[in-house]
């Protein structure tokens, strides 16, 4: 069987509406999201979903009550998790599902899982660790990288192929930089663990 996988979509619902179409064109049968829709407009869309979704919850995922709501209702395709992580098998195939890296690496070097999916950093990475696939989409909302991935994985060989999220935007635009840059000074002078 083949899975989506997803992360960080950031409240960037033109990404994950092309996300979502990219997925629909692929042999997906079920996408796994990993957490971070920031608002709970986002469940929306994903609720809608022509394929089951299961998500874990992850550090940014605004009205976890609204969120909630929303993937109970009726005609709901959105299965809320219960925690930042969650495991489960399918096709012979034991995941683990967290939002959080750290975590994800010692659950792959535990050797109790065939593969280990993450989010939280945006960073697409896929590796091996022993014989368990570590994986990471990549985000969707595009706001740290400016490039969104998302992940395609086969139980079959226990493998992933990443791909680029066409027609994508991305809100980390030159002038959100600069005023980032302009105020990390009166930020990190509030905040005596952020200082340089």
């Amino acid at each position: 069987m083949k899975i989506a996988v997803i992360a960080d979509i950031h409240d960037n619902a033109h990404n994950l509406v092309q996300a979502l179409e990219l997925i629909y064109k692929s042999d997906a049968e079920k996408i796994i999201f990993l957490g971070d829709f920031v608002g709970a407009a986002i469940a929306n869309l994903l609720v809608s979903s022509e394929l089951p979704i299961f998500a874990i919850w992850g550090n940014n995922d605004g009205d976890k009550a609204l969120i909630t709501k929303f993937s109970l209702g009726e005609k709901s395709n959105l299965e809320m998790g219960f925690d930042i992580f969650d495991t489960f098998e399918i096709d012979g195939k034991k995941l683990f599902l967290t939002h959080y890296p750290l975590i994800a690496k010692s659950m792959a070097k535990s050797g109790d899982f065939d593969a280990v999916f993450y989010g939280h950093n945006h960073l697409k990475n896929k590796e091996m660790v022993g014989n368990c696939l570590l994986l990471n989409p990549g985000e969707v909302g595009a706001y740290k990288t400016s490039k969104p991935t998302l992940a395609i994985y086969d139980t079959k060989t226990n493998d992933a192929e990443i791909l680029d999220i066409p027609n994508s935007i991305t809100t980390n635009t030159e002038i959100s930089q600069k005023k980032f840059k302009d105020i990390s000074y009166e930020f990190n002078k509030l905040k005596g663990h952020f200082l340089k």
